[in-house]
């Protein structure tokens, strides 16, 4: 088998006393769609935020192309970064720009094509996305679909050999959320990445799934292919699949330790 892309070494990050990621090790490869499924509060963001270099583990390593970006240093970072792409739950687009100048700014910040060229590479994003025509649009003129393209046009704005997706689908119904997934299906596709999504919507899953990584209280319970998962009986599977609640009664003082730590 190849070299992963990713590889993610007995990480552990941990909140005040509350452990939050317990010894995470995953291995994820080349031009493959792998999702991170979990309920709120089980450490699916906080690992996404560990790989792209937002938050630093307790302990742990994590290689992106061979190079462990929890040791590199600035100059190292930085060049592994410029080849990654992120695409925020909220979308977070700059209000105060247009949706052409939120997808032209990376290329003006960190490449030194002229002023023409960007244009051109920000209206081809854009039309890759299904937003051909609408780069002097505020993002206030946006639906949330559309919001979500554009923040994806940005995304991939760097061609990322690595894409990043938190919640691609939140927020939407469900006809623009199949939406999105097909999007991302057909980037995947045209732009040769590797993607990771972070989600809960069992029905994004089947759709864009390489391989599924389940996440329960900070640990991996599963890592396979969608039908794999379907034959599993693990309970956490099990539960997770069938959409079981739990029996027990709430606990108010673990849902305030879950609320703190999906929030970091």
């Amino acid at each position: 088998m190849n070299e992963p892309i990713i590889k993610i070494n007995d990480l552990h990050t941990s909140y005040g006393k509350r452990k939050i990621l317990k010894g995470i090790d995953l291995d994820i490869y080349a031009n493959e769609t792998l999702v991170i499924l979990g309920r709120s509060g089980c450490g699916k963001s906080t690992l996404l935020r560990h790989i792209v270099g937002l938050d630093k583990p307790d302990s742990g390593d994590i290689y992106i192309k061979g190079k462990n970006i929890s040791t590199a240093d600035e100059k190292q970072r930085n060049i592994l970064l410029k080849k990654i792409g992120m695409l925020f739950q909220n979308g977070a687009l700059f209000n105060s720009m247009t949706v052409g100048e939120n997808v032209a700014l990376p290329l003006e910040e960190h490449t030194p094509q002229d002023k023409s060229i960007i244009q051109i590479m920000t209206r081809m994003k854009l039309g890759l996305v299904g937003l051909s025509g609408f780069e002097n649009f505020m993002p206030s003129q946006l639906s949330g679909g559309m919001k979500k393209r554009a923040a994806l046009a940005r995304a991939i704005a760097m061609d990322p050999d690595i894409l990043f997706c938190d919640e691609p689908s939140a927020g939407l119904d469900p006809i623009v959320a199949v939406g999105i997934d097909n999007l991302i299906l057909k980037l995947k596709t045209a732009m040769r990445m590797t993607i990771v999504v972070v989600t809960h919507e069992m029905a994004s899953v089947f759709v864009i799934a390489d391989r599924i990584c389940l996440l329960h209280e900070g640990e991996i319970k599963f890592l396979g292919s969608i039908e794999e998962m379907r034959k599993s009986r693990d309970p956490n599977v099990v539960q997770f699949l069938e959409r079981r609640p739990d029996e027990e009664s709430l606990d108010p003082d673990k849902y305030l330790q879950a609320l703190v730590g999906e929030q970091r």
